[in-house]
C-alpha cells in the first residue's frame, strides 16, 4: 500500500493537502489509449461489442502494436490488408 499525499492548488493561490492511499494502479501497456482500428479507447470495447468487457482483450502483435482482438483478427482476414499491421505494415503475428 503507497502513502501519497497531495497539494492542491486553487485558482485563489490557496493550497490543501489530502491523504489518500493507493491499494492498486493500473494501466495499458500500450503507446496509444486508442486502438489503431476502430478508434474506441481501449478501456472501452471495439464498435463489435455491446458493453465493455464483452470478451474484447486487448491484443499485442511482435512489432508491439496493440488493437481490440475483433479488430485486429477482422483486419488480418480482410482481401486488402494482406496480413500486415496495420501501423507499420509489418506481417502480422501475434506476439507470444
Amino acid at each position: 500500500m503507497f502513502n501519497v499525499t497531495k497539494l492542491c492548488y486553487l485558482d485563489t493561490g490557496i493550497s490543501f493537502g489530502y491523504l489518500w492511499h493507493a491499494v492498486a494502479s493500473w494501466t495499458w501497456d500500450a503507446q496509444d489509449e486508442t486502438c489503431g482500428i476502430c478508434r474506441m479507447a481501449f478501456d472501452g470495447c471495439c464498435s463489435d461489442c455491446k458493453l465493455p468487457g464483452d470478451d474484447c482483450p486487448l491484443i499485442w502483435g511482435a512489432c508491439n502494436h496493440a488493437f481490440h482482438l475483433h479488430c485486429i483478427l477482422k483486419w488480418v482476414n480482410s482481401q486488402t490488408s494482406q496480413a500486415h499491421c496495420p501501423m507499420c505494415r509489418r506481417e502480422w503475428q501475434f506476439k507470444g
